[in-house]
């Protein structure tokens, strides 16, 4: 898929960049594969906000994506590839041979009429998907377990991929597209290839309004606040920070202070995700 520039005809125009949608097939969802999903805007079960910035934006329909892949050796042919307003990644519509419809996530260069299988004697290509047992070592993959029958958790958005490292035991090693190197069980599954729209992150937004629509509202910068507002607020004119380091709206340390103190979990990594990847 190619970036699309725009002539700057209008000031919102100068820097955008869009989709060219060159690779969508059908343009309205399958029916039977949607629900309607009520907007939270942040808020919890209390009504409180806990995730800032957000609200507004168009309506959108939930697509149920089958990110189990549980119909073991039954071959689907890819009727459609389509758009989702909910995540960056492209759907496929995957219809299988007994007729049931089913979205998985797009990989990249799966196109309309490839068959795709899941389970432990599928093929190596991509859009297939295996038991980690089943994957050889080195192979590029997607969407992938971290507990067997739950789903995939890991590497669902635009242009991801994560790489089988090796086997030992019941583990096997997987580098994250983080860049960790973490032990996950050989009975959890995983797509072949990686997940398409790579060029997602190539895309500008352009303006404002665009990412009102998808829901986004604005931030407002902490030096630019009063000093009950914000640890960084204050000051005559534009002034530093006034600390060793920056803080957040309630006062503990942010941009590289370690917060990881899950112990269950960090027996599980290899190696850590280095400085260089977290750009």
């Amino acid at each position: 898929m190619a970036v699309k520039i725009y002539k700057p005809k209008t000031p919102g125009q100068r820097h955008r960049t869009g989709y060219t949608f060159e690779e969508i097939t059908k343009d309205r969802p399958e029916r039977s594969l949607i629900v309607s999903g009520k907007k939270k805007a942040g808020r919890n079960s209390l009504g409180r906000i806990t995730v800032r910035h957000r609200g507004g934006g168009s309506k959108r329909q939930l697509r149920m994506v089958d990110f189990l892949r549980n119909k073991s050796g039954i071959p689907a042919k890819v009727s459609a590839i389509e758009y989702d307003p909910n995540r960056t990644a492209r759907l496929a519509l995957l219809v299988y041979a007994d007729g049931e419809k089913r979205y998985i996530l797009a990989p990249l260069g799966v196109k309309v009429g490839d068959t795709l299988v899941s389970g432990a004697q599928a093929e190596i290509k991509p859009g297939n998907n295996l038991p980690l047992a089943n994957i050889p070592v080195g192979t590029t993959i997607h969407a992938i377990e971290l507990q067997p029958g739950k789903g995939a958790q890991i590497g669902r958005s635009a242009g991801t991929s994560a790489q089988l490292l090796a086997k030992e035991g019941k583990y096997a090693q997987v580098r994250m597209p983080s860049g960790e190197v973490r032990l996950v069980l050989q009975e959890c599954s995983a797509s072949i290839g990686q997940v398409g729209n790579v060029d997602h992150s190539n895309v500008k937004l352009g303006k404002a309004g665009r990412a009102r629509h998808m829901g986004l509202r604005p931030e407002v910068r902490g030096s630019a606040m009063s000093p009950r507002d914000h640890p960084h607020g204050g000051g005559e004119g534009r002034s530093s920070i006034g600390m060793p380091g920056p803080k957040t709206p309630w006062g503990k340390p942010a941009l590289g202070y370690k917060t990881r103190t899950n112990k269950r979990t960090e027996q599980m990594i290899i190696r850590h995700r280095s400085k260089a990847k977290r750009r």
